[in-house]
């Protein structure tokens, strides 16, 4: 019989955490998509920015920013244009290399038990390409795939 995955999507805020104290700015960010799948050995995830941010912080984030930054724009008014995939990792019960440590303590995608997880920018940056060329059917095969292959 095969195991039973479950597919989540979850969305995180933008964000204004700046502070004029440098220990406490967080800066600015955009919403967060965060396609998790996630069965009884563990979850894989796909995490990326929408590119979509408050509207009080997008003007400053694109004028601090628009050298790594495409932007457009029109009017004198920024237009929102940036997405980036951030990560495309796992969350494991148990250790997936030699020497790795307990990464959260209590995992969301774990049912609240520790795991070990790991990911790569490097793979989110070509996942980005593939979902918006073919979308979140062709991304949710490559999770199921990345799954399998990594919890045999």
């Amino acid at each position: 019989m095969e195991e039973k995955l479950e597919r989540i999507t979850h969305f995180v805020p933008a964000f204004d955490k700046r502070n004029p104290d440098p220990h406490k700015n967080y800066g600015i960010g955009s919403v967060k998509c965060m396609m998790v799948l996630k069965g009884k050995n563990g979850a894989v995830h796909f995490i990326f920015s929408t590119g979509m941010f408050l509207p009080e912080t997008i003007k400053e984030y694109y004028r601090d920013k628009r050298d790594l930054f495409h932007f457009n724009y029109e009017g004198g008014e920024v237009k929102q244009s940036y997405y980036m995939g951030f990560d495309v990792g796992y969350h494991s019960h148990k250790p997936e290399f030699d020497g790795q440590h307990v990464s959260q303590t209590k995992c969301k995608w774990l049912d609240g038990k520790p795991c070990y997880s790991d990911g790569s920018g490097l793979r989110a940056e070509e996942w980005m390409d593939i979902f918006i060329r073919k979308g979140s059917d062709e991304i949710w095969k490559m999770l199921e795939e990345d799954y399998k292959s990594r919890f045999k």
